[in-house]
């Protein structure tokens, strides 16, 4: 895969922007964010690997996102803006201090660009050009605007004019909606601007960035509500099967996702355009980028609507190849990895390998069964990324301490009775596999146990939360990282 990331072996590290440290909540595109550039560059990693970007609904949950296309307002910098004379420093302390909400803060930001562009031509303009060239803004903003003046309430339980979008209706609302939208719209410039001030400072540190596209979208999305033809509705905007997969690694019982299924007839009447803008979105963001779910090109899971488990659904194909070309005509060749795990079929495989995208393995999976498992490196093949473990799995510490006597020792001895304490010895495993790209969640390189996960497969409450400690990246980590990549040759000439 010459020209791509693929082209030589690298190392990179698993981290999302809200598990950075900050003193107004969640991470963002704040100081910490570029400190963690440095950091992976020091330590000699050239790949910084992050969860989806989009809005989150109550849960926080990065792939439930109400926007394919917008970023989340609780990435913003609030630090950026103040640079920027968008907030005073008493706005700032009264966020650091808890006493005001950091959509408070949000909010006097928009009107003070709002002042901005009304007295300076240039800012203006640019912000006019941005918004012309984001054709998914409107729908967003509108949604976003309704849905709060909803209390929250997801748009198929909307008054009937606004579920269906007839067009009096969504005039009144813009109307009375008009500075709330003015401000979302504030919002998404200021992201989009954050955002590439970051991966700009990330190339110059010799950094990559590499995202995550959930394969489904969230029923209660501006996506749906916006396209509903592109889904299987029935006439009151509710799916006619839910999305989820059977019974896997992650649950016993399946997951039931609830996300509404494609219409792929309807999405490739027009050379699946709706998939090529999505796809332009995310490589406007990242170098490389995830498909989560993968096997869902190839068949998906339909669960019906009123079943409680994931356990009662069917497999019914999808038109993955067709799709792909689309994606990749659009994307460019060597910009997409294949999320390949849980129950995936020898078509599957075929598929993801015809295209020529790289796949995951999970060295957590790698010690059930036999010395056929095909997550044990001895089995491994180049173009994968190699994973200790990933957002959804335990710590690789939590993960050896859970495991019973026998079978952390089988671990043990495969990995040659090693000195180190876990889970380093793991981290050496992904370093040392012939996988062009070995990727680290921080939990691990910092040794952290299972209090520290990111997320409970099945459990709705207490996930999505993790966040590290500034003091905890010190000189001597990105030391012994560095020395570990250069090893294991990851660090590209």
């Amino acid at each position: 895969m010459s020209g791509s990331l693929f082209a030589a072996r690298r190392a990179g590290v698993l981290l999302h922007l809200s598990s950075l440290p900050s003193p107004f909540g969640s991470g963002d595109l704040g100081h910490a964010a570029y400190r963690f550039v440095e950091f992976l560059a020091g330590a000699g990693c050239t790949v910084w690997q992050v969860l989806p970007l989009g809005p989150t609904h109550e849960d926080l949950s990065p792939y439930d996102s109400t926007s394919v296309h917008a970023g989340n307002p609780r990435l913003i910098s609030l630090d950026w803006l103040y640079d920027r004379g968008l907030l005073d420093g008493g706005e700032l302390d009264a966020v650091r201090a808890g006493a005001r909400e950091r959509q408070w803060a949000l909010d006097a930001a928009a009107a003070r660009f709002a002042a901005t562009c009304a007295r300076d031509a240039g800012l203006a303009a640019a912000f006019a050009a941005w918004r012309a060239d984001s054709g998914w803004l409107e729908d967003y903003a509108l949604f976003t605007a309704i849905r709060e003046m909803c209390g929250g309430q997801p748009w198929f339980q909307w008054e009937p004019a606004l579920r269906g979008r007839e067009p009096q209706a969504l005039a009144r609302a813009a109307a009375e909606l008009a500075q709330r939208i003015a401000a979302l719209r504030f919002e998404q410039y200021a992201f989009a601007r954050q955002w590439s001030a970051l991966r700009r400072y990330a190339a110059a540190h010799g950094v990559h960035l590499f995202g995550d596209m959930p394969i489904f979208v969230a029923h209660d999305s501006a996506d749906v509500w916006s396209a509903r033809e592109l889904f299987l509705l029935d006439a009151e905007g509710q799916p006619l099967t839910v999305a989820g997969v059977p019974p896997d690694y992650f649950s016993a019982d399946g997951q039931r996702w609830g996300n509404p299924h494609y219409a792929w007839e309807a999405m490739a009447r027009d050379g699946f355009a709706w998939w090529r803008r999505r796809i332009a979105s995310q490589r406007a963001r990242f170098d490389l980028v995830r498909i989560d779910h993968f096997r869902g090109f190839e068949a998906c899971w339909h669960i019906p609507r009123e079943a409680g488990s994931a356990v009662h659904g069917h497999w019914e194909p999808a038109p993955g190849e067709a799709l792909l070309a689309a994606l990749l005509e659009q994307s460019g060749a060597g910009t997409l990895v294949a999320e390949n795990l849980g129950i995936i079929t020898a078509q599957v495989e075929q598929l993801r390998e015809g295209f020529g995208l790289p796949g995951m393995l999970v060295l957590q999976f790698a010690f059930d069964g036999d010395a056929r498992n095909a997550y044990l490196p001895h089995n491994h093949q180049p173009l994968n990324v190699v994973y200790t473990g990933t957002h959804d799995n335990d710590t690789s510490l939590g993960w050896f301490a859970s495991l019973d006597e026998a079978a952390r020792a089988r671990v043990l001895e495969y990995l040659g009775v090693p000195l180190e304490p876990m889970p380093w010895p793991l981290v050496r495993c992904a370093l040392a596999s012939v996988a062009r790209l070995a990727v680290l969640p921080l939990q691990d390189l910092l040794g952290l146990g299972s209090e520290h996960r990111m997320n409970l497969p099945g459990v709705a409450r207490g996930n999505w939360t993790w966040q590290f400690r500034e003091e905890q990246l010190t000189p001597a980590l990105a030391g012994r990282l560095r020395a570990m990549v250069e090893l294991y040759g990851r660090i590209p000439a």
